[in-house]
């Protein structure tokens, strides 16, 4: 089986011990750079950089690169994303994103979450002053989880998405039986993913055809950012990919993301396959939740179902997997090497959940050919 060739990245050492992280951060609001950094500085963290836009930043972080960065998506001279690119490509680095949550912004937090960031923080546009002086706004555990995460990864599997073929066009398939690709709806796969898995996801869907089962989703992500995360996915897959909505069917060639701020659960009805959107209090930690739509795969598709949990920061969905391997369904979890923070696919792997540890390079393939072994 033929991998893509790796791609070499400068090395970016994380934090020593007995240091604190150092963050760089850069906004072209002078107001945010200074509550932020005295957020960050207040929880221990040192804030090495700050500037007002990626061209005054560049000579700061080449002096003295920081472990995490701190970015806006607008910005002047060179936005956000454009400059998250060249770092990427340059000196990979985790990028924390804080932007203004509106509608239109939810589409360039998605181009930077697949470009490479590693998560986001979301600043409102009514009451920004009282965001930026709240230690609860989410920006600190963002960026210790981000100081983390193993960037080296998504150079090679954001690579490998790009040399498929995107939109509708033809994409490699496995040696299946051909009995296994009749449309039927009995068959179903289910993923799980949180930290880097917009890229992740990406990169595997890419690569799967329009004959694979019906595949139900939950990434980690807040409400709104899920359908834009499921519209960039239908424009560069052969697969339809759509947000989730109670009752859709679960049909060959379809991907359905669970909304944020809503859990999924698939259930049975009549020969067919249906999701329930439904509200709900948190299930490990999260909502949507990957446990509470393994859970429901497992009973209500058992040994007709696969299961794969992917690159995510905790322990959501690793007992879900196992409940579904206990089912009789096939279960697959992202090795270590692959992963842009172990901790879904390690708490499953310990549990005894996955049947099977693939690379995300072998993962494509892999679904495919168990695919073709379900009943």
């Amino acid at each position: 089986m033929s991998r893509p060739l790796p791609v070499p990245v400068p090395a970016h050492a994380p934090a020593a011990a007995g240091r604190p992280l150092r963050v760089a951060v850069i906004d072209d609001s002078a107001v945010v750079r200074k509550h932020l950094s005295a957020l960050l500085e207040a929880a221990g963290i040192e804030v090495s950089i700050t500037a007002s836009d990626p061209l005054f930043a560049w000579p700061k972080l080449e002096a003295a690169w920081p472990d995490v960065i701190v970015l806006d998506v607008e910005m002047p001279r060179m936005d956000g994303i454009s400059f998250l690119k060249r770092v990427m490509s340059e000196h990979p680095t985790p990028v924390v994103m804080c932007s203004t949550l509106t509608e239109a912004g939810c589409e360039p937090t998605m181009e930077a979450l697949a470009a490479g960031a590693v998560g986001f923080v979301t600043k409102p546009k009514l009451g920004l002053r009282d965001f930026l002086e709240d230690p609860g706004n989410g920006l600190v555990p963002a960026v210790r989880a981000a100081a983390r995460a193993n960037v080296r990864a998504l150079p090679s599997q954001m690579a490998a998405a790009i040399a498929r073929p995107s939109g509708r066009a033809a994409v490699t398939e496995a040696p299946l039986r051909q009995a296994a690709m009749a449309q039927t709806t009995d068959r179903v796969i289910a993923f799980g993913s949180s930290t880097g898995g917009v890229q992740t996801i990406e990169a595997v869907l890419r690569q799967l055809p329009r004959t694979m089962p019906g595949i139900v989703l939950v990434q980690h992500m807040p409400e709104k950012f899920t359908h834009s995360f499921a519209a960039r996915l239908d424009s560069i897959c052969a697969l339809e990919v759509l947000e989730a909505k109670d009752g859709d069917r679960v049909i060959n060639g379809r991907v359905l993301v669970a909304p944020g701020g809503r859990h999924m659960q698939l259930r049975r009805s009549g020969a067919q396959y249906v999701v329930e959107v439904r509200d709900g209090p948190l299930v490990s930690h999260h909502k949507p939740s990957v446990d509470v739509l393994f859970k429901s795969v497992a009973q209500a598709a058992g040994r007709n179902a696969i299961g794969a949990i992917f690159t995510g920061m905790g322990e959501d969905g690793a007992r879900g997997l196992l409940d579904m391997r206990r089912a009789g369904a096939s279960t697959l979890a992202q090795d270590e090497a692959s992963c842009v923070v172990y901790g879904m696919p390690k708490a499953a792997a310990e549990l005894g959940a996955a049947g099977h540890i693939v690379a995300l390079s072998d993962m494509p393939l892999t679904l495919q050919a168990l695919a073709g072994r379900l009943p």
